[in-house]
């Protein structure tokens, strides 16, 4: 099952609506998943500094001082801001590998759920519309974002296991469906260098999407590949720094639903995810084609390619 939503705004007087709008989307989706959910927000971005998101199962010890002993380590202003089980870290740009580094050192249960200039993922264990009260979602502020809400039929009903998966700066990913070569996949990733931490098989999809782009291939590039490389059914909602995509497999069984207007471009596993948004009675919606790969962004027009199944 699984629920994916996802909204990119063009019209700048909807960003402090963005929590809002996301929320309400995801808690629709209660039904396709009521595990686990997760967010990705993106936003926020302060020149020079680059962001982390973290977790612990006991933040009132793994968060203590953490700002104070990174700071230390990485000779740098850190900021800390804490949210419920997340912290959300500022660091100083190009310091990602060392922070980690030093986290992990600590032995404290700290895991990253995500990093980069603009991005945020909060995901727990529980029903939608709990994961997304305890970190106050509604509130959040952004340019685009996406959501998830899990079945979990692959693995384990963890926090780890939950989605969006981050594996590349900026980059996260969603997922609807089942990959067949996930295992194979995860052993030649991992000896390319590519950081997989669970055995989900969306991670893979989004570590394999990192891994296309650090090799040149954009992400619209990165996308058609999959066509070809990961076998199984899958809808995929990728959020990267200035926008998100879109692909289905050729086969395209698992439902999916997109809607554009002026102010917005949303995307639903259905329908009814997006009923409430507003003027999507006067939307263009349709449902994207299989093989196809859309892509928005701030900085681009809109593009859409083809390929045969």
């Amino acid at each position: 099952m699984c629920g994916i939503v996802g909204l990119f705004l063009k019209d700048k007087s909807l960003e402090p609506k963005l929590g809002e709008m996301l929320t309400s989307m995801l808690i629709t989706m209660t039904d396709r998943g009521p595990d686990s959910a997760g967010i990705a927000i993106y936003g926020g971005e302060t020149k020079g500094r680059t962001k982390m998101t973290v977790q612990s199962d006991e933040p009132d010890t793994a968060f203590a001082d953490l700002d104070k002993t990174l700071s230390k380590a990485l000779d740098g202003d850190v900021t800390m801001a804490v949210k419920s089980t997340h912290a959300i870290l500022e660091i100083p740009a190009g310091t990602t590998t060392q922070a980690r580094a030093v986290i992990n050192g600590l032995n404290k249960g700290i895991r990253v759920m995500s990093r980069g200039d603009s991005l945020e993922i909060y995901k727990e264990v529980g029903l939608p519309k709990d994961v997304a009260a305890q970190f106050d979602i509604s509130k959040m502020s952004g340019t685009h974002g996406i959501g998830h809400t899990r079945m979990a039929t692959e693995s384990a009903v963890t926090t780890m296991g939950a989605h969006p998966f981050n594996t590349g700066d900026d980059q996260c990913l969603v997922h609807n469906g089942s990959l067949s070569n996930h295992n194979s996949l995860r052993r030649k990733l991992r000896r390319e260098g590519i950081h997989i931490e669970t055995e989900n098989d969306t991670e893979v999809g989004a570590a394999y999407l990192t891994w296309q782009m650090q090799n040149g291939a954009t992400l619209g590039e990165a996308l058609e590949s999959s066509l070809d490389d990961l076998d199984g059914f899958f809808t995929f909602l990728v959020g990267t720094k200035d926008g998100f995509g879109v692909v289905r497999d050729p086969i395209a069984c698992k439902p999916a639903v997109m809607a554009e207007t002026d102010q917005y471009v949303a995307f639903g596993s259905e329908y009814r995810a997006l009923v409430d948004l507003p003027g999507i009675e006067n939307a263009r919606v349709w449902e994207p084609e299989p093989s196809t790969v859309y892509f928005w962004s701030h900085n681009a027009a809109p593009t859409s390619t083809e390929k045969a199944a």
